[in-house]
């Protein structure tokens, strides 16, 4: 099946309709397989999916190498590359407490080091992870036009930022996406923040539309999570959260069943049909997994359904918030 392309606002790239989220083939969700994740990242730009998005503190910089091996015997123009900064680790794996580091002289350091472990000479759409209140966005962005002066990026990007933000940030440069989680389970977004990324004409890239595996259809209450898995911290996760979550999973399983499709499916068409300005990416570690997800190209929600979808996963009916307080309160986007 052909993956359709889909614009990132007024000012970026054109894309395909879904992307690769690549966090999960190097760090938080368990142990991975790095044979199999270049194998899932060559299927993906063989069915035509080109947006590949990462992070340098991926792995302290391992999920970019491994992209890098990835697509070493693959074409530049392949593939949009979407690369995270700010975010600090400790040696033993750990994260540095906030605030992230995204001053102007953070933007070009950091971006060196991802243009040497990628292998390339330019970066599709460089963005900072997360805001530090402490540096004003108007700088973290210059830094930016600066360095798309020069030609080492192609495009601005934002994440987990709200419309206040978002206004400053695009009086400064062109802003082609803010990336941000939008799912059946999360649904904060579509207060204020896709109203402004509208009016402003900037593309909203999606991730954890399958809430961490919570809406993939595959996950259960007995699933025993390890110390390095992410969702072992998430309120989500967590006891009678977990159990009121996974009744909305069947229940848009349900909807799934009726249209001969999988529940991630469904989860992944419903953030695709909210607007052709909006990009999910899935976070596919395995070619089956990967698979799975692209069949959501392929699957079309009439309004009837949609009213079905929402009826069984109502906005708000989430248990439990997406990240825990401490790292909640960093979210420029949840204030």
């Amino acid at each position: 099946m052909a993956i359709a392309t889909r614009k990132l606002g007024v000012s970026g790239p054109e894309v395909s309709a879904i992307g690769l989220g690549a966090m999960g083939m190097s760090d938080l969700y368990g142990p991975a397989d790095d044979a199999e994740s270049i194998a899932t990242l060559h299927s993906a730009l063989d069915a035509g999916l080109n947006l590949i998005d990462t992070a340098d503190f991926y792995g302290s910089g391992a999920n970019e190498m491994l992209i890098a091996r990835a697509l070493k015997e693959r074409r530049r123009d392949e593939v949009v590359l979407s690369v995270k900064f700010g975010s600090r680790r400790t040696p033993d794996g750990g994260f540095q407490p906030v605030p992230y580091d995204v001053s102007p002289a953070a933007v070009k350091d950091r971006l060196a080091y991802s243009l040497r472990r990628l292998g390339t000479d330019h970066i599709d759409i460089y963005r900072p992870a997360r805001l530090n209140p402490d540096i004003p966005v108007e700088e973290t962005v210059g830094a930016l036009a600066e360095m798309r002066q020069a030609g080492f990026i192609r495009h601005i990007g934002l994440s987990e930022v709200g419309p206040d933000t978002i206004r400053r940030a695009a009086a400064v440069a062109p802003i082609s996406d803010v990336q941000i989680e939008y799912s059946l389970l999360s649904r904060g977004p579509e207060a204020s923040i896709i109203p402004t990324l509208r009016e402003l004409g900037i593309g909203l890239t999606a991730y954890g539309v399958l809430s961490r595996g919570l809406l993939s259809g595959h996950w259960t209450a007995a699933r025993n999570l390890g110390a390095d898995d992410f969702r072992a911290h998430s309120p989500r996760f967590q006891g009678e959260n977990l159990e009121a979550n996974l009744r909305l999973v069947e229940a848009l399983g349900r909807v799934a069943e009726r249209l001969g499709a999988t529940t991630g499916q469904v989860a992944i068409a419903w953030v695709a049909a909210q607007g052709q300005d909006i990009v999910p990416l899935v976070g596919a570690r395995r070619r089956e997994r990967l698979a799975e997800s692209l069949g959501a190209a392929g699957l079309v929600l009439d309004a009837d359904t949609l009213a079905e979808i929402e009826a069984a996963v109502p906005a708000g009916a989430a248990a439990g918030e997406r990240y825990a307080a401490p790292l909640m309160a960093t979210l420029d986007s949840e204030r």
